[in-house]
C-alpha cells in the first residue's frame, strides 16, 4: 500500500495533495446532479446517434511496431471534421476496438508503443485539437475549456463528449464485427470527457480512465491548479453564470451512471488535475471497478518510469480479462 504521507519535491506554492490522505480521497463524493440532467444529456445522445459519421481510411503506407498504420477522419456533430489515426495489427486476427483519448496538450501522431493484441486501435483528436480544427475553437487549453462555457448547449467540452460518441460509431461502422468488443481509455482531458460520454452510451463495454479531469466541479473551482481549471476559476470569479454550465459537465456526477467494467488509475499528488476530483470520479463509478493508486501524475519524480510500467501491465491484463 502507498503510504499515507505523499513527500515529492516540488516548487509550487500550494501542495499538490491537498492536504489529503488516500482515506478522505475515497470519501470524496460526487455533487448532486442538476435539474434535467439525465435529460440534457440523453437528448444530446439521442441526436448524436442518429448521426452517420462516414468514416473515411487512407492506408499511410507505413508499419511500425507491429502495427499498420491508416490516416483516419469522420464527421461529427454541427458537421465538425475529425481526424486521427486507425491502428490495425500486421499479424494476428482482431478481436477487440480500443478508442485512446487524448489530454488537453492534444495529439500530433499516434502511440505506437501499445502492445494490446488482437486489437484495433482508434485515435481520434477531439474537435480543436490535432487533425481536428474547428471554428473559433483553440487548441490552448487554457482558451479551449473556455470556449462558450456561458452556454451549456455549445460549450466545447459538450462537443467533445460527441466527438467521442461519433468515434464509436465510427469503429463499428469501419469494423461491424468489433461492435461487441468496444472499449476506451482516456487520459486527463481524455478521461473526463469519457466518463461524461459513456455515462450513456452503452456500445462500450469497459473502460480505463487514467487521472481523469473535469470532476467535482465545485471543489475544481476552488482547489488551486497549474492546469486548465485556473482559467475557469478565473472566467467563473468575472460570470458566475459558467457555473451553471459546469454542474452538467461534472465527470463524477457523470460516472454514477456508468455501470460497465472500469478501471481508474487516480494519482495522491497531482498539481494539473488535483486528486480530490479524480478520486470523485472513482468513487462514483456504480459498476465493477478497480482502482489503481499512482503517486503523482503531470509531475516528474524518481520513481515515474517504474509506476508507468506497472500502470500498463494493469491496464493491459484488465482488458484481456473484458
Amino acid at each position: 500500500m502507498i503510504e499515507d504521507v505523499i513527500q515529492i519535491h516540488h516548487n509550487y506554492p500550494f501542495d499538490p495533495t491537498y492536504g489529503y490522505s488516500l482515506k478522505t480521497l475515497l470519501q470524496v463524493r460526487a455533487p448532486a446532479e442538476p435539474a434535467q440532467y439525465r435529460e440534457f444529456w440523453m437528448r444530446r445522445y439521442e441526436r448524436a446517434l442518429q448521426l452517420s459519421p462516414e468514416p473515411k481510411l487512407t492506408d499511410s503506407g507505413h508499419e511500425q511496431n507491429g502495427w499498420r498504420i491508416f490516416d483516419l477522419s469522420y464527421t461529427s456533430t454541427n458537421a465538425v471534421q475529425i481526424g486521427g489515426w486507425f491502428l490495425l495489427p500486421v499479424r494476428g486476427s482482431v478481436r477487440r476496438g480500443i478508442i485512446i483519448g487524448h489530454g488537453y496538450g492534444g495529439r500530433d501522431a499516434p502511440d505506437l508503443g501499445w502492445s494490446i493484441p488482437h486489437t484495433a486501435l482508434l485515435f481520434p483528436c477531439f474537435r480543436g485539437f490535432g487533425r481536428s480544427p474547428a471554428p473559433r475553437v483553440s487548441s490552448e487549453p487554457r482558451w479551449h475549456v473556455l470556449h462558450d462555457v456561458e452556454d451549456r448547449e455549445k460549450y466545447s467540452l459538450g462537443g467533445c463528449v460527441e466527438d467521442l460518441w461519433l468515434a464509436v460509431s465510427a469503429l463499428v461502422r469501419l469494423r461491424p464485427d468489433l461492435r461487441e468488443r468496444v472499449a476506451y481509455i482516456g487520459s486527463s482531458f481524455g478521461g473526463g470527457i469519457g466518463a461524461m460520454a459513456l455515462a450513456w452510451d452503452k456500445r462500450v463495454r469497459s473502460v480505463h480512465l487514467h487521472i481523469p479531469s473535469f470532476g467535482h466541479q465545485p471543489l475544481r473551482l476552488q482547489l488551486p491548479t497549474t492546469g486548465s481549471a485556473a482559467s475557469v476559476q478565473q472566467f467563473a470569479r468575472e460570470h458566475p453564470e459558467a457555473l451553471q454550465t459546469l454542474a452538467y459537465y461534472d465527470a463524477a456526477v457523470a460516472a454514477r451512471f456508468i455501470d460497465i467494467p472500469a478501471q481508474c488509475a487516480c494519482a495522491r499528488f497531482d498539481p494539473m488535475v488535483a486528486p480530490p476530483g479524480q478520486f470523485a470520479i472513482y468513487n462514483s463509478l456504480s459498476g465493477p471497478k478497480e482502482l489503481i493508486v499512482l503517486r503523482a501524475a503531470h509531475h516528474a519524480w524518481p520513481e515515474q518510469e517504474r509506476q508507468e510500467q506497472h500502470l500498463f501491465k494493469e491496464m493491459t491484463r484488465f482488458f484481456d480479462s473484458h
